[in-house]
């Protein structure tokens, strides 16, 4: 498969471009910067708020996955960049004439009971916090879209650069509330994060929906 990555060169991006390299399929990788070619990998720098040079790159795709992330700030411009990057994406899928759609949110629209989502508990902390609502905001806007057989993907709680476990291949899958393991911790290393979205993307299970995954 042709599989567009955008945000290739973040976090999460960096181990699912790695991921599915591995798998040898074909990745196009979108970005602000320009990362080494290989046989497998071509990268573009292209502007996502550009909705119609976004849209002609993506035409030739399978599945397009969005790992974009404006990035961490207490700026309350990161919110309106956020979805005004996220909305352009979504719009230029829907343009290039792909259907599958593949987003990776955060883990701060999860419940925790009682209807209280993560980003709005105690102790959230204060600097994700707007990319967290955000993010949040997104998964309500995408859930009116159906045209696109989009998923949207909420990560373990703890998933950072502080969860060392590498790539296991292992994990539990969820949907609305955290998976967690029996000390009641939602943990999963990037690479393994990168396997969940490998594994949706060659054997798709949730269409319409999001969903969660954890050790």
């Amino acid at each position: 498969m042709k599989i567009a990555v955008i945000g290739a060169t973040g976090f999460v991006g960096t181990s699912l471009v790695n991921e599915l390299a591995e798998r040898n399929h074909n990745i196009l990788g979108i970005s602000r910067t320009i990362q080494i070619q290989t046989d497998t990998i071509t990268f573009k720098s292209i502007d996502v708020f550009n909705t119609n040079e976004l849209a002609e790159s993506l035409k030739d795709c399978d599945v397009v996955v969005s790992a974009y992330n404006p990035g961490w700030s207490n700026d309350p411009k990161m919110y309106d960049e956020f979805l005004c990057g996220s909305n352009s994406i979504q719009k230029a899928v829907k343009l290039s004439g792909v259907n599958r759609f593949i987003i990776i949110g955060g883990a701060g629209s999860l419940y925790v009971g009682d209807g209280i989502q993560i980003v709005d508990a105690d102790g959230f902390p204060p600097d994700y916090k707007i990319g967290a609502a955000a993010a949040r905001d997104y998964l309500d806007i995408i859930k009116n879209e159906k045209e696109l057989d989009w998923v949207f993907f909420s990560p373990a709680k703890e998933m950072h650069s502080g969860i060392t476990t590498g790539r296991t291949g292992k994990y539990r899958l969820g949907t609305d509330f955290p998976v967690v393991n029996d000390k009641g911790r939602s943990m999963l290393s990037v690479e393994d994060a990168a396997v969940v979205i490998a594994d949706e993307i060659e054997t798709p299970k949730h269409h319409q929906v999001r969903f969660t995954a954890a050790y």
